[in-house]
């Protein structure tokens, strides 16, 4: 088994970052906005969960929230600096953005309070609606044979 390496991160000014010319992933207008407000709702957030660089200064982990940091109007920002293989940072771009859990949607609804996560940023699946809409189901008029009456 391999042993972890603890790396350090620093401060480093936003200016001197910029994101990977082949980064796969963008995001939408609407998503972009909940980042920014998410990140200066909860700036400490990104105590936790740096950008991740290369020796160019390119990033290959947070990109979007690069982009979004400088929207919030940020001038510097944790990096956690790598030094791996051109191979291992194509690879650690798309594996970092894999998700590879679930919701427990129950949990949640039982557990949680929905209008913060919502708030947060969750989206619910389109099928979960706020209250069942009661369906009423009308007997069918009784049809007459046209022939016999009956």
């Amino acid at each position: 088994m391999k042993h972890l390496i603890t790396m350090e991160s620093k401060l480093t000014n936003l200016r001197e970052i910029k994101s990977h010319p082949n980064n796969p992933r963008y995001i939408r207008t609407q998503e972009f906005e909940d980042l920014v407000k998410s990140l200066k709702e909860f700036p400490e957030m990104l105590e936790v969960r740096t950008l991740v660089i290369n020796e160019k200064m390119e990033v290959l982990g947070g990109n979007m929230r690069l982009k979004a940091m400088i929207e919030a109007g940020w001038t510097e920002a944790l990096v956690m600096q790598v030094d791996w293989s051109e191979e291992k940072q194509r690879e650690f771009m798309i594996k970092d953005n894999i998700s590879h859990g679930e919701y427990d949607w129950d949990k949640l609804a039982n557990e949680w309070n929905e209008e913060e996560y919502k708030e947060w940023g969750l989206k619910t699946p389109d099928t979960w609606t706020d209250e069942e809409e009661e369906v009423e189901v009308k007997p069918k008029d009784k049809e007459v044979c046209a022939l016999c009456g009956k």
